[in-house]
């Protein structure tokens, strides 16, 4: 037995007036849904359920409340048919999910969640992304059942065709979308018959990208070059290596070095991305290199003083934030450094990862490139490590071109 009406409850306000709910009681349980107005005595018709003419907003009140109340004897059918939770809790919360159940309304959840876990790149990046989705729908908010294959169809042709951007770009906006998606489904917020990702609708596909590293000679060549005048230059030449001798290792995880991380001359610490601990033994070249950064009393114990001036490293946040502003300005010192061994080449602080790639070739077993990448899956390095593996395709096209 199940019964959902208009009650007053008898909570009484400080100007004499009671909120207004709509009562669920199922299987003799009871509860409420606030609907956020309240009522005086005098205004209110129990027995008809009916806000009375006294009041001067008497017609509005009373569909709105008839409305709520249909709602919530629709969704006591809806989930009987499909068999889920009918309990009065899990239909109050069904019908209050409803509020947040539109794209935008989610969408700043999300976002809000990554402020609070401190992941500012993801923030940063996915921020405008979702911008630009409201941008195409004209600054209005949108139900995700109509989020439809047909309309992401649209906003493709719409990023394609107000902007120059890559296909990886893209693919990057729908996976944002597909994200709150997800989250909306997860809270009860979204019906999953609407999902418009998946076979035969919105297959999200990485297109593959090129990968390109320095050869050893380039590298040699950095290591070599005297910037003695160019401190800014001197700074991100050394990062880069530090960065290459460790298999590449991420800009946020080396600015975060300490130099407690340093024992027995092997380097300890848990990759920032994943969290995977270890530690390698400290090449010669790389203690040269952090020998330069020795200096009395450094605050927080960081070896590269990047990130000194910031008064607290466990607001993550913050510390990504101004770990993005010290990447600009070391990619920036690095093109200073293209110049000085005369390459043409991208250089970015990424490409010392792709360069440790390209070295490494085939002349380590891909189990030990796992571990030294620090990749959660082997299939990940495979991935990654087919970008640098040529001798296969070079033989078999020599075998026919080279007569």
């Amino acid at each position: 037995m199940s019964s959902a009406k208009i009650i007053m409850r008898k909570n009484k306000s400080k100007d004499g007036s009671y909120p207004m709910t709509v009562r669920i009681i199922k299987d003799r349980r009871t509860s409420y849904i606030y609907l956020g107005h309240n009522l005086k005595t005098t205004d209110w018709d129990p027995i008809k359920q009916l806000v009375k003419k006294s009041h001067p907003n008497s017609a509005r009140l009373n569909n709105l409340f008839a409305k709520r109340v249909i709602e919530a004897n629709d969704k006591l059918l809806d989930m009987e048919s499909h068999r889920t939770d009918t309990s009065s809790t899990a239909i109050r919360r069904s019908i209050v999910s409803k509020k947040k159940g539109t794209f935008f309304k989610q969408a700043a959840i999300y976002l809000d969640d990554l402020k609070r876990s401190g992941k500012f790149n993801r923030y940063s990046a996915d921020n405008p992304r979702i911008q630009r989705f409201k941008e195409f729908l004209e600054n209005s908010d949108i139900p995700f059942a109509e989020i439809t294959p047909t309309l992401l169809k649209r906003f493709r042709a719409f990023l394609k065709g107000t902007r120059t951007i890559s296909e990886r770009t893209v693919v990057n906006h729908l996976v944002v979308i597909r994200t709150v998606f997800n989250q909306a489904i997860a809270s009860n917020v979204a019906d999953p018959k609407y999902y418009p990702f998946g076979k035969g609708k919105i297959v999200i596909k990485f297109p593959e990208s090129s990968k390109i590293g320095l050869v050893p000679e380039e590298v040699q060549a950095i290591e070599r070059l005297d910037l003695s005048d160019n401190p800014l230059a001197d700074h991100a030449k050394n990062i880069w290596l530090f960065s290459f001798y460790f298999a590449g290792m991420r800009i946020s995880d080396v600015l975060r070095l300490r130099w407690s991380d340093f024992q027995n001359d092997r380097l300890h610490y848990s990759m920032g991305k994943n969290d995977k601990a270890g530690s390698l033994k400290v090449p010669e070249k790389a203690f040269k290199i952090i020998e330069q950064y020795r200096r009395k009393n450094p605050i927080h114990d960081l070896v590269f003083p990047d990130l000194e001036n910031l008064p607290d490293l466990d607001n993550l946040y913050s510390v990504q934030q101004r770990i993005n502003q010290k990447l600009r300005k070391i990619n920036e010192g690095l093109q200073d450094v293209a110049k000085g061994i005369k390459i043409n080449k991208k250089l970015t602080m990424h490409i010392a990862r792709h360069t440790f790639g390209n070295i490494s070739g085939e002349r380590i077993p891909i189990q030990m490139l796992q571990k030294l990448y620090r990749h959660t899956s082997i299939t990940t390095t495979i991935g990654y490590q087919a970008n640098f593996i040529h001798k296969d395709a070079d033989e078999a096209l020599d075998a026919v071109v080279g007569f």
